[in-house]
Formats: structure tokens, sequence, C-alpha cells
């Protein structure tokens, strides 16, 4: 059976995804199978899990699937010595209303599959106040177990004493504790960290957090410290059906964002998939049923796009008789127009009629409920999807016929309402599953 453990922290920014990918490939190079999988929708850390473990890592998230499609990803885990799941933002934060099987938060994965939780704390600017966070956070939620604490960019041997001896006497257990001096971390881009396949010197990085991880932390007592979880295999799966048969999906570093699992299903369900690259120039498979373009970069790379008159006509073409469907990224560049945070505007594919801006950043993050109004790729009219949306986009126009009535995860309407044209469809949100 699998040790298995939760990776997580008070807050963002803590050093969750570092401690993960050091404790990984730390592991591996001492001949151990390893598993990541990410709680939360991103699409960027389970990338970097893949590059130190040599093993595919998937979402899980309890606002968007339900138990069986939960317990149907992780038994990819049974043949694994460890696993470790990478929890997202603070251990306990999710949404205000519940989803298909929680909020979305960390801890409700960590309570489902009954792993225990290591604790990355940052006790910055503060001493014995950090014993009274790991204990709150340890004592906040029955379900949840806590198996001890890695303490992050302490200042001192001083500080590290006063931090230590405050969690011995709260009786949580630390694992070890990183000195800020030589804080090990990976580099920032964009939306957030680079992404695994951008980054030629990952595999580098990741061997030197290892080497510093396992310099401070006792890995034996956090191996030491997991649960035995035997995974259980479900009939009922993820409700994720393909959109064709034969799926041409742009592929480059300006369509990157698609979740494993979604490329996994479709494949399950014997759909073939044909990448093309649209910064290469190139135009989706004429043998093709349906075109799919993700989410990514395309505003990095708007003038480009906009210039590669092959894709372009390629796109126009195919979307003459067969599916298109774009997502976030992808529905702006299937849009009429891509303004880039320069303010200069690029001519898009014009499938659609929607036009987008970087110029003024605006945040748009959150989980997604749309009910469609019309069938889009493998969804029929009716259809509750499931997603998450984040951008920095403002729409300067959306005149076609609203694809489906989006809802956040508070339940209110939003405009990002997604459209429809002709065979092209689009929506602002990256689909993680259908509702059952």
């Amino acid at each position: 059976m699998p040790a298995s453990l939760v990776i997580s922290a008070p807050a963002s920014g803590v050093g969750k995804t570092t401690l993960t990918l050091a404790l990984a490939r730390a592991w591996r190079q001492r001949g151990l199978n390893v598993q990541c999988f990410k709680s939360g929708p991103d699409y960027i850390d389970p990338a970097f899990h893949a590059a130190a473990t040599e093993r595919a890592s998937v979402n899980v998230d309890s606002w968007a699937m339900d138990r069986g499609a939960i317990a149907h990803l992780v038994s990819r885990a049974a043949d694994a010595d460890v696993v470790l799941a990478e929890g997202s933002m603070g251990l306990f934060d999710g949404v205000a209303a519940r989803g298909v099987s929680g909020t979305g938060a960390t801890a409700d994965i960590a309570e489902m599959l009954g792993w225990p939780v290591v604790l990355v704390i940052d006790p910055s600017g503060q001493a014995q106040t950090a014993a009274a966070i790991a204990a709150g956070l340890r004592d906040y939620r029955a379900g949840v177990r806590l198996a001890g604490v890695v303490l992050n960019r302490v200042a001192s041997p001083r500080h590290e004493d006063l931090v230590r001896r405050a969690l011995n006497e709260a009786g949580i257990v630390v694992f070890g504790a990183l000195p800020r001096h030589a804080e090990i971390s990976l580099p920032k881009r964009h939306l957030g960290l680079v992404q695994a396949e951008e980054q030629a010197e990952i595999g580098k990085l990741i061997d030197e957090a290892a080497r510093f991880v396992a310099e401070h932390v006792d890995l034996d007592a956090v191996l030491h410290s997991a649960g035995q979880w035997s995974p259980q295999a479900m009939a009922n799966g993820l409700n994720v059906r393909p959109p064709g048969q034969r799926i041409a999906l742009a592929r480059d570093a300006a369509f990157s964002f698609v979740y494993p699992h979604m490329l996994e299903a479709w494949r399950a369900a014997g759909a073939e998939i044909v990448p093309f690259s649209p910064l290469a120039d190139e135009a989706p498979d004429a043998s093709a049923d349906v075109c799919w373009l993700p989410g990514g970069y395309p505003e990095l790379h708007a003038a480009k796009l906009a210039a590669n008159a092959r894709f372009r006509s390629g796109l126009r073409a195919f979307a003459e008789t067969r599916p298109v469907h774009g997502e976030c990224g992808g529905y702006m560049v299937l849009g009429a127009g891509l303004t880039d945070a320069e303010g200069i505007s690029h001519e898009m594919a014009g499938l659609l009629g929607l036009e987008t801006s970087f110029a003024k950043r605006r945040t748009h993050l959150g989980y997604r409920l749309a009910e469609l109004a019309a069938p889009m790729p493998g969804h029929k009219p009716g259809a509750r999807l499931r997603g998450h949306e984040f951008h920095y986009s403002t729409i300067l126009a959306q005149p076609d016929t609203p694809l489906a009535v989006v809802h956040d995860a508070t339940g209110a309407v939003i405009a990002e309402t997604g459209s429809r044209r002709g065979h092209a469809t689009g929506t602002f949100f990256h689909l993680i599953a259908e509702d059952r």
C-alpha cells in the first residue's frame, strides 16, 4: 500500500510546490516510485510533478468532481510507493458554497482519502505564534489529521529554536527547517510558475531543491508519518466525453493549458488526439472531425498568431464544416481581435465576434458552473459543465449568441457566457467535468 501525504500550508506562497517537488525527487532518487496529485484547478504544478517523478500527475477537485471520479483518478497510484498530493492556497481555503463533493479545499481531499497533512509553515516575522497557527489548523476539522510541519524561511538558529520549542510544546512534530538565506525557489512568470515544458533547467532546479531539503528535513520521519492507503478502483469514473473521434488539438507555448485527466479520458473513450502548432503556422489536421483550442498564453504571442496566415485560413476552412471549440485563450483566438498589454490590437481568426484586451488587466478567477443553451463538442444542450476561469483580459465585445448561462461558485450569474456562431463555440472557463 502506498505511503500517502498531503502537502499544504496556511496560505499561498509559502513553499508547497518546492517542498513537494523536492520530496518527490529525493524519494525518487532513493529508488521509490512516487505519484503526485494536485488539489484544485491548476495546470502548471502537475507538469512540474511529472518532471520530478517521471509519472503523469492529475488534478483532483472536490468542487467539480464527485467522490467516484476522485477515487478513479487516484487509483493510478496503486503501484506507487509514495503518494504526494500538493494542496492549493491554505489548507481549508475553498469557496463559500459546496460543490459536488466539497468546497474545493485541500482539506476535503485529505479527509476524503484519509491522507495525513504535512504543513509548510513560514514563521517570518513571528516565532511562537507559528505554533499557534499550526495548532489551530490541526484542530480546526476533526477529519483532517496533521502529520507534522516543515518550517521554511527560518531567519537564524535562535529563531528556529524558538519556533521548534513552541511546536514541541503543542505536540506538533517538526520534520525540519529550511533556512531563509539558502532558500530554493522556482522562477515566476505571468500567471504563476514557469511551465515545466518551458523551463530547460527544471531538472537541475528540482535536483537542487531535493538536495537542499534532504540536508535540512528528516525524510525518513516524513515518510514514516504517512498514511497507508489502499486505492479503490471505482466503476463510475470521470464523467468526461471526448468532443470527437479524431481531435485536432492546438498544442504549443500559446496553447498549453489542458487538464491531463481530460486528455486521458478522451483517449480512454477511444478518441485519437492529433496535435498541431498554431505558432508554427500549422492548420488543424484535415482528417479530424473536431478542433479544440485550449487556453494558454496567446496574448504573449498575439502578433505571431495574427501573422500566421496558414493557421488562420486553415482554421477557418475547418470551421466551415466541423466544430471548433476554444477555451479561455483559445476562445480569444477564435474571436475577432485581441489587444495585448502594450495596447496593440491584433486580428485573430474571426470565427467569433469576441474582442478582448490585456491593456487594462482585470483578474477573472474562480469556479464556474455552466448550463449549455446549445451544444458544444462533446456536450448536449442542457448539460451542466463545471470548470474554472483564470485570466486577466477584459471583454471589449461579445456580440454572438451566448453559449451558456454561467454561474460562479456562489450561484451568481456572470457576464462571461461564452459564444457560438456556426460551427464555432468558445468559453472563458476551462472544463473539468460534467455533472452526472
